[in-house]
């Protein structure tokens, strides 16, 4: 059953994705984000329904860091406003259900990260279970290679396969102004076995934003809104030992909660139809894209990551939202009729949002 109201991204906006970003703080990195995705619809703060952010005080340093970026979002008059200790795409889950029950018509969903003052690898061991395995220190990069190697030992992939996906993502990227790695390049040197430089993400800062709205409202704000059609998120087993990494069957069951294995609404009945034609999906890992294709029944007629992906963009706490508006983007630009996209955060895909996407027929 889909959701009795019909909600739609209406704009996305999102920063140049870079190295370092020293000069600016969380909120002057923020600010003309927010301004953007305003202005593609013409709204103002006071019209916002609903304000709902995702960022994380481990990569700040500091305990409620959010509430300095409520200095760019215009706090006063006070504003009905939440935040997720998560990736973005779990605040525009939030946002989401309030449009759903009612309690808005419109939400402003932002999120951002600035990985580049700390060691990132370093800081997100604070995930791990906190009494047998983040004692051992092991970091993201060391636990993806675990699960690259796995997929090697099943024989799901190779390193010249990982290889071909790095390097088709980053050539994606050429067309994507806001990648901070576009275009082919080397593989480079091991990392952790058997990942390359090539297989992982690069660290960066960057902040994104989308706009939903519902039903009229929306096709009021948008020429072709990305109506969500569903979306849902589920979670692996903490212990990483009781897991197959070879696997994802949070984001398999999200996928299909969230209606990605059923056929669009003009389609119903017609066999053989694809059910996407796009795919963005946050794999930082080149060897996560093979757990997820399988995971989420992608075949080679779909579209996979056009734009980049996460191995040419990873601000960390916005990815995941950057995925959701980079689908729906593709859909206002009449360039995709049904989009997946996906978010994870924790180790080796240990939790997995999926949303499905439509744009109304041209």
């Amino acid at each position: 059953m889909g959701p009795a109201r019909d909600v739609a991204v209406v704009a996305f906006a999102q920063t140049d994705h870079r190295r370092r970003t020293d000069e600016l703080s969380e909120v002057e990195m923020l600010m003309p984000v927010l301004h953007e995705v305003l202005d593609r619809t013409g709204l103002r703060t006071g019209d916002i329904g609903f304000t709902c952010s995702g960022s994380s005080d481990y990569l700040a340093g500091r305990a409620f860091s959010f509430t300095m970026a409520l200095d760019g979002v215009g706090a006063w008059p006070p504003i009905a406003e939440s935040h997720v200790e998560m990736d973005g795409a779990w605040a525009l889950y939030e946002a989401w259900v309030k449009i759903l029950t009612g309690e808005a018509d419109t939400a402003l969903v932002y999120s951002y990260g600035k990985s580049s003052p700390g060691e990132v690898r370093d800081v997100l061991t604070r995930q791990l279970d906190p009494y047998y395995l983040a004692p051992l220190w092991p970091d993201s990069v060391a636990l993806a290679a675990l699960q690259a190697q796995a997929l090697i030992d099943a024989g799901d992939t190779d390193e010249p396969a990982l290889a071909a996906i790095a390097a088709r993502s980053r050539n994606s990227a050429a067309a994507n102004t806001h990648a901070q790695v576009r275009g082919s390049r080397p593989q480079g040197d091991y990392l952790v076995r058997p990942l390359r430089t090539g297989d992982c993400p690069p660290v960066g800062d960057g902040a994104a934003a989308v706009i939903l709205a519902a039903g009229d409202t929306a096709r009021g704000l948008c020429e072709r809104p990305a109506w969500i059609r569903g979306m849902d998120h589920r979670i692996e087993a903490h212990g990483l030992g009781v897991r197959d990494l070879t696997d994802s069957p949070s984001a398999r069951l999200a996928a299909e909660r969230a209606g990605a294995f059923e056929l669009p609404h003009g389609l119903k009945g017609m066999g053989g139809a694809p059910t996407v034609d796009t795919a963005e999906l946050h794999a930082p890992f080149s060897s996560q894209e093979v757990v997820l294709r399988k995971a989420l029944r992608l075949d080679d007629g779909v579209r996979v990551n056009p734009s980049g992906g996460a191995l040419a963009a990873n601000p960390v706490m916005a990815a995941g939202l950057i995925r959701i508006g980079e689908a729906a983007a593709a859909i206002h630009r009449g360039e995709s009729d049904r989009a997946l996209a996906h978010a994870t955060s924790g180790p080796c895909l240990q939790q997995n949002l999926v949303a499905v996407l439509e744009g109304e027929p041209s």
